[in-house]
């Protein structure tokens, strides 16, 4: 017999309703998920799925998942009880903390986290039990450029603005392939159908990437930059908005919530089209031709991705990403670029003015990186540990993440590891940094374990609810995620790794409606918190927290005094339910000092000299003779970073680590079928493929491969390791608003193998 049951995706951003069918496994004596499906009556996806989320079965019943924590004993890493890993967990990091302070740790949150319950709601209580202010995630690898620009510009560096891709006339994508990745900060499921959509109802979609991706072989329009010189191009189309007399009158209707703009005018009178065009390797009539198409449309979006965050610009080029959207009246405006509202934030206050966004509140011990958003550059995590002296790291803490594959110089960082104190690792798999661990505490299935986007919600470009419990249950005495989590909370702070896990949940849940109540403009301003405790349900802690959020929020009933939702009318509908499209939010989401928009802020003002210097440095963009290319990153359709490559359904085909050169290169360097790569970080030998889909000067490599180490337990993905792309890269280069990894447009060399 077999059953179905409805489940939300959790392998990418798009966040797609999944269908899974559930039967008996005769070998194990219980249920285990045999295929999944789109889910057509999803109120977010409406039956799209990519092949990521139809191998969930296989994802589920890997036969390398750890079903049970590791602890090394005498070198070795060896097959424990739960009770002896947490607390050898607990007493090896409260052991650091004793002799060398808490600031010694490092914690580390991989991507996978995003879509998990416990990455998302627990890793920063986590944080807070160890003490450190040395935190570090896959965000200085991929978007936190456009965090610190966001935060500059609205005074939050999590009030992300999205295109609204439902209702946009035109599409300008810079550096990004959601036809293949499915989208990025911009929750959107079924890319593609969106895509073709625009197309139906007369839009246009220009594409900036120097690869002619699957994303761009759809565009209208196909510009193909110099990688890295996004923020230049952006510096011209500004430029020519101003020349040209084509900035929006009343910026569409928000000039009242903006400052900064003829501060900017000035700074931007020297990149004319005409002075950046050889820096970039486009024409100036081709930039001036993009600016009057954006100003001319009914309405536009534009939207960039790695292609440019991960670059020696990322902060200018992603500011000035929504700098063209509100000069040209596309911001909080339907068909522009708007501000999502999740079920689970906070209900709106009036406008008012904020703190601002501030950077380098602390800095690294060793290179002195900035602060931003609360973390450090996770290129100086090896340096840390390798510096002797007051505050030297000795040990981390990882949740969902592979820093020794994901970042630059990977093999320094797994030799730090390897000379560790201490190191915990909360992951599925033995993969390349869990192998240096000296208690891995693996989380269980996808199936098992509950789902809610709290994180991706407040990047969707339609507000829904939808919660997925567990479809499978969990063996006795096996902890879900929160709980291994939370029981670390407990023993760190002194409760003991034994105590009820439900603690953490009620402290906060104590702690975030106490500050409600003495709010005046909370939903629930002056009435008594046990009262509001009392209504939440008997139910387990994550549940009693998402209910009190969606009680809370906009689109809740505050706690019985309106109509609105609770988290019973969500779980009531596991297909979701639709709370509408986005919705202008301006100016109540702003809480810079001003209270308004900063449009020319000094930090972003202050580093367009040195993009200056490098557009004159700049010089021809024609490839030199000595096989000096500028290097991408790419991304597949069947694949999603380091940790989707264990799975036989996602192997083969497209899916594979080559390098991609245009022929004209490969000609002039005399390479035909593998290649020689050397960066500043070290060198690769790989396979080439040869294509007119790549500009000249410019080759292409995937990131997430290079499985080949010793102690690795990830069979399939040994089979076909591919090689790291991150070992060509020493982590040197970096963009310094933001503290992220160049990975785009990295110089390397390329000959014959």
């Amino acid at each position: 017999m077999t059953r179905t049951a409805p489940r939300i995706c959790p392998l990418c951003e798009a966040t797609c309703g999944l269908t899974l069918t559930i039967g008996r496994d005769r070998a194990i004596g219980g249920e285990i998920v045999t295929a999944a499906r789109g889910d057509a009556d999803d109120v977010f996806s409406a039956g799209y799925l990519c092949p990521k989320g139809a191998s969930f079965a296989q994802l589920d019943n890997d036969p390398d998942r750890l079903d049970r924590p590791l602890i090394r004993r005498d070198g070795r890493l060896i097959e424990t009880d739960w009770d002896t890993a947490l607390t050898a967990a607990v007493d090896g990091l409260r052991e650091v903390i004793s002799t060398s302070g808490g600031e010694s740790i490092g914690f580390y949150l991989g991507n996978p986290s995003a879509h998990t319950v416990a990455g998302t709601m627990y890793a920063p209580l986590l944080i807070r039990a160890l003490g450190t202010r040395n935190v570090f995630s896959a965000s200085t690898l991929d978007q936190m450029p456009k965090q610190a620009a966001t935060g500059y510009l609205v005074g939050h560096a999590g009030t992300f603005a999205v295109p609204d891709l439902d209702r946009t006339d035109h599409l300008v994508i810079i550096g990004a392939n959601p036809v293949v990745s499915n989208g990025s900060v911009t929750t959107a499921a079924d890319f593609p159908g969106k895509l073709t959509a625009l197309r139906r109802r007369g839009g246009r979609l220009t594409v900036i990437d120097p690869a002619r991706t699957r994303t761009a072989k759809l565009a209208d329009t196909h510009i193909a930059p110099r990688p890295g010189t996004d923020a230049a191009l952006l510096c011209a189309v500004v430029q020519c908005l101003f020349d040209e007399d084509l900035v929006a009158d009343d910026l569409g209707g928000i000039a009242a919530h903006v400052l900064g703009v003829e501060a900017l005018r000035d700074e931007m009178r020297e990149f004319t089209p005409e002075r950046v065009a050889s820096f970039c390797g486009v024409a100036a009539a081709d930039i001036r031709a993009l600016t009057r198409s954006i100003a001319a449309a009914e309405s536009a979006a534009v939207y960039g991705r790695m292609g440019t965050t991960t670059v020696q610009f990322g902060t200018i080029g992603s500011w000035l990403i929504d700098v063209v959207n509100i000069l040209t009246g596309n911001f909080d405006r339907p068909g522009g670029v708007m501000f999502p509202l999740a079920p689970t934030a906070p209900s709106p206050r009036p406008a008012r003015a904020g703190r601002g966004f501030r950077t380098g509140r602390w800095r690294s011990r060793v290179s002195g990186h900035a602060e931003v958003g609360g973390e450090l550059p996770a290129v100086a995590m090896a340096e840390e540990f390798e510096t002797p002296g007051e505050g030297r790291l000795r040990a981390l803490v990882t949740v969902s993440g592979n820093p020794v594959l994901s970042a630059p110089n990977g093999a320094r960082l797994g030799r730090a590891l390897h000379d560790a104190q201490f190191v915990v690792c909360v992951d599925p798999y033995l993969n390349e940094t869990t192998r240096h661990a000296h208690v891995v505490l693996p989380p269980p299935r996808p199936s098992q374990s509950p789902h809610f986007d709290a994180i991706l919600n407040n990047l969707a470009v339609r507000a829904t609810a939808r919660y997925s419990p567990p479809v499978l249950p969990l063996p006795a005495g096996r902890p879900d995620e929160i709980e291994i989590v939370c029981r670390l909370i407990l023993g760190l702070s002194g409760a003991g790794s034994d105590a009820d896990p439900g603690l953490v949940d009620e402290q906060v849940i104590a702690a975030t409606l106490s500050k409600e109540v003495t709010d005046p403009y909370s939903p629930v301003a002056g009435r008594d918190v046990a009262s509001l405790v009392a209504m939440l349900p008997d139910a387990p802690g994550h549940q009693r927290r998402l209910d009190m959020l969606f009680r809370l929020g906009a689109y809740g009933d505050a706690f019985g005094s309106r109509d609105g939702l609770t988290f019973a009318d969500v779980l009531a509908a596991p297909h979701g339910i639709d709370l509408g499209p986005m919705r202008p939010r301006l100016p109540g989401v702003l809480r810079t000092a001003s209270g308004k928009i900063e449009l020319a802020p000094d930090p972003l003002i202050g580093d367009l000299a040195r993009l200056s210097a490098a557009v004159d440095a700049g010089g021809d963009p024609a490839p030199a003779a000595d096989g000096s290319l500028l290097l991408v990153g790419r991304r597949h359709l069947r694949s999603n970073n380091s940790w989707m490559h264990n799975l036989p359904a996602l192997t083969g085909g497209t899916n594979r680590c080559t390098l991609l050169m245009h022929p004209d290169d490969a000609d002039r360097l005399g390479i035909s079928d593998v290649a020689k790569v050397r960066g500043a970080g070290g060198s690769l030998t790989v396979p080439v493929e040869i294509t007119t889909d790549i500009r000249p000067g410019v080759a292409s490599l995937p990131h997430g491969w290079g499985h080949d180490v010793d102690g690795i337990r990830l069979g399939v993905a040994a089979a076909e390791p591919g090689v790291n792309v991150n070992d060509l890269n020493d982590g040197a280069l970096l963009d310094p608003l933001s503290g992220t990894v160049v990975l785009n447009g990295l110089p390397v060399e390329i000959a014959p193998a």
